[in-house]
């Protein structure tokens, strides 16, 4: 931490929805900066069918973190690095569940690095209890009827119930 400026780490992603996993890095983000943005982004950059819209999932993020007055919750679209840049944020986090994750977030990396040189991205690895989750799976359980309430918050889990019950 910083004790000229707060150091904000911003934390992107679709979060759709958002796991344990998530909660986990992003709580664990507070280890190194001040302050973290849980950014939802308004385009993924891989090609995938979201099941809540932006604003929803901002809306669940901050129900999630309330009990956190360090991590806000917002969405951003664009260019991560401008988006960055704007809110003076020099650090970016991203979780890695297995290797299979590295390669992309690298390259990701990388690019982010050539296009703003004052951005740094850190990688976290999640608790070992969360490192196969991902919010795919999650959902792909929940469409299917199986319990993912050691997945997911509580408020995270009805929402889900919610939308795939009127889907049955």
């Amino acid at each position: 931490m910083n004790a000229h400026r707060p150091l904000t780490a911003v934390y992107p992603g679709s979060f759709d929805p958002i796991t344990k996993g998530h909660e986990d890095i992003a709580r664990r983000c507070l280890r190194i900066a001040d302050q973290v943005l849980v950014a939802v982004a308004h385009t993924a950059t891989q090609k995938k069918t979201s099941l809540f819209d932006v604003e929803e999932r901002v809306a669940m993020n901050a129900a999630v973190f309330a009990d956190e007055p360090r991590i806000s919750c917002v969405s951003f679209s664009g260019l991560l690095v401008d988006y960055c840049k704007g809110v003076g944020a020099h650090l970016v986090i991203r979780g890695l569940r297995a290797v299979s994750d590295f390669e992309y977030e690298f390259q990701m990396a990388q690019m982010n690095q050539e296009l703003w040189d004052d951005f740094e991205t850190v990688f976290l690895t999640p608790d070992v209890d969360y490192s196969f989750l991902s919010a795919s799976l999650v959902r792909e359980v929940a469409r299917l009827g199986g319990d993912v309430s050691t997945f997911v918050s509580p408020l995270v889990r009805d929402r889900l119930d919610e939308v795939f019950r009127s889907q049955r």
